[in-house]
């Protein structure tokens, strides 16, 4: 299986790296995964409803330049819908087997999502009703694919 993590900004805080990189290392027997940056608009720090509809739809148009057409797409938002750590497990294992070869999770920049990302995205899922940094999503979003495989493949793993 192939999966992608597509997300707006550049990470630049070394402990997220670090952390990045070893859940990177311990999917490797799992999945073949690519990690895309997509640059996120500059804009200052208040800004109308209307000038945050802009930036988030600039970035969506960069977003939306990396998807292929096969690709399922998981957009992480926070009015996405709530799942456990064993029902995303079994959703992954559903599209293995089902024949998804092409797995893309996006995370959005700090505004959140444009409507078009959020239209082309076959499920939007929330990990808890509170924002977090998006470049901390990252790291939260490997662990969580990486506890998968393990659920799937009943292998033990921390609770």
């Amino acid at each position: 299986m192939r999966m992608t993590i597509l997300s707006v900004g550049k990470l630049k805080e070394k402990y997220l790296k670090q952390g990045i990189n070893e859940y990177i290392k311990r999917l490797s027997p799992y999945a073949k995964l690519q990690l895309i940056e997509v640059p996120d608009e500059k804009a200052p720090d208040i800004l109308s409803q209307a000038e945050e509809e802009q930036v988030k739809n600039r970035e969506g148009e960069k977003i939306l330049s990396h998807l292929k057409g096969d690709d399922y797409v998981i957009a992480l938002a926070i009015e996405g819908k709530m799942v456990s750590s064993e029902q995303l497990a079994e959703k992954l294992d559903q599209l293995a087997t089902y024949g998804t070869s092409s797995i893309t999770f996006i995370i959005g920049g700090s505004l959140g999502l444009s409507d078009e990302v959020k239209k082309r995205a076959d499920l939007q899922l929330s990990f808890s009703k509170m924002t977090f940094p998006h470049q901390l999503m990252r790291l939260i979003l490997l662990e969580q694919i990486y506890r998968a495989f393990r659920i799937n493949r009943g292998e033990p793993y921390h609770k």
